[in-house]
């Protein structure tokens, strides 16, 4: 059997490594890839933005199916183009991909369908933004609409902080077109959380639970990045609180989106903050979380190529049982220096050790030059372990990152610490 990866990621690299696991010894194909996933594929040449490439390249190689990683391919009708030319592929439609790429359309969706969310408010004229401002409380929450890196969020503290960012990216274009339509609202005050499922068109299953740490710096201080690390199970997550994720958000989802003509197929992201306990939706993404899937797919047990093949064929069963490994999961970011903003490139990486029973490194932000491993990226490696306990988990991942070295290299060093005390 043959599949291709589209992506080139952290998150790519974890979707390899559980597709290597499975008993049907997939032959794997990733694009771009980067040198990490090279141990487990081959990788491809190919932007994951050039539709047509990958199109071509799959009817050439024959592709049995194709998973797509990153949102971007999602948002330019790579689904699409698979489907219309008749090739098996996991992911939704241009117009389903709207629940990420555009927070308006997301936010109306849920209005619509009575999924609980915050109160909000979409502009596209700052003038009218900053009135709306007039009449909220702060803390307040702005988002760019559209698609900007995991970095177009910003929780402002005050009017000063929300004026700022108003001109920033509205008047500034610091995000470019992302941030030229804003969704501003009202601050929720919870603990969060990230539920992932996987969909059919018609049905839906739910991974377990994880969190992400969004923060660049320890103890939830500094900007907002892609994700600084995640953990999983998340120990205070239990039974009667994701049966309430499945019935009021997820199988309202799914059926919204059927009867609003986009069936949703492939890994549906929520980004959940439970509010007494209620959970409501901040975000959806169309993808697999990152660092999430780092953290998560090492637990899987069930085969991962089966799943996803019956989530590309409209043929999830109708009670899916997923299969989990019971121990903890921490995933550590590493990051470049200059990470979240300007970063530094090209430093050589030392000390990545040989995946284990209970640890393996994800690669991110890579490439090979010069026969060396440099760095490439923001992100640059996730580190994940597992453990009979969750503190376990965490001295695991601290144990193999405190040995991976190049110049500049940082990361938070409280992955977790505040579940524990839970």
């Amino acid at each position: 059997m043959k599949i291709l990866v589209i992506g080139g990621g952290g998150r790519e690299h974890a979707i390899a490594f559980a597709l290597s696991r499975s008993q049907h010894a997939p032959q794997l194909f990733v694009a771009p890839g980067n040198p990490g996933i090279a141990a487990l594929a081959t990788c491809v040449d190919i932007p994951v933005d050039n539709i047509n490439k990958l199109l071509s390249f799959a009817q050439t190689e024959k592709i049995d199916m194709t998973i797509v990683g990153p949102e971007l391919p999602l948002s330019l009708g790579v689904v699409d183009t698979f489907r219309n030319a008749g090739l098996p592929i996991m992911g939704p439609t241009r117009m389903a991909a709207q629940l990420e790429s555009s927070k308006s359309f997301a936010k109306s969706f849920m209005d619509r369908h009575h999924i609980p969310t915050a109160k909000w408010g979409t502009f596209t004229d700052i003038a009218k933004a900053l009135h709306y401002l007039k009449s909220q409380q702060y803390p307040v929450v702005i988002k760019a609409d559209g698609l900007a890196a995991g970095k177009g969020v910003v929780i402002a503290q005050t009017a000063d902080e929300a004026q700022k960012t108003l001109s920033d990216w509205m008047g500034g274009k610091q995000l470019g077109g992302a941030g030229q339509s804003v969704v501003i609202e009202e601050f929720l005050q919870g603990r969060e959380i990230s539920m992932i499922a996987i969909a059919d068109g018609e049905k839906a299953v739910l991974l377990q639970s994880a969190a992400d740490h969004k923060r660049a710096y320890d103890g939830d201080q500094g900007p907002n990045t892609g994700g600084m690390g995640a953990v999983s199970p998340v120990p205070w997550v239990n039974a009667a609180l994701v049966e309430r994720v499945r019935t009021e958000i997820l199988e309202p989802t799914i059926a919204g989106m059927a009867l609003d003509g986009m069936p949703f197929s492939g890994f549906l992201y929520m980004g959940i903050m439970v509010v007494g306990q209620t959970p409501h939706v901040l975000e959806y993404n169309v993808r697999l979380g990152d660092p999430e899937a780092q953290a998560l797919l090492p637990r899987l047990q069930t085969d991962f190529v089966e799943l996803c093949g019956r989530s590309a064929a409209v043929a999830l069963y109708q009670q899916e049982q997923l299969k989990w490994d019971s121990r903890s999961s921490v995933c550590v970011v590493m990051a470049a220096e200059g990470y979240p903003g300007t970063v530094v490139t090209g430093s050589e990486i030392q000390g990545i050790p040989s995946p284990t029973e209970d640890a393996v490194v994800f690669q991110a932000g890579t490439c090979m030059k010069d026969e060396k491993l440099q760095t490439a990226g923001g992100r640059v490696l996730g580190v994940t372990a597992l453990g009979d306990t969750l503190e376990g988990a965490q001295y695991r991942a601290y144990d193999v990152a405190k040995k991976i070295r190049w110049k500049g290299a940082w990361y938070r060093h409280d992955i977790g610490k505040s579940l524990v005390k839970l």
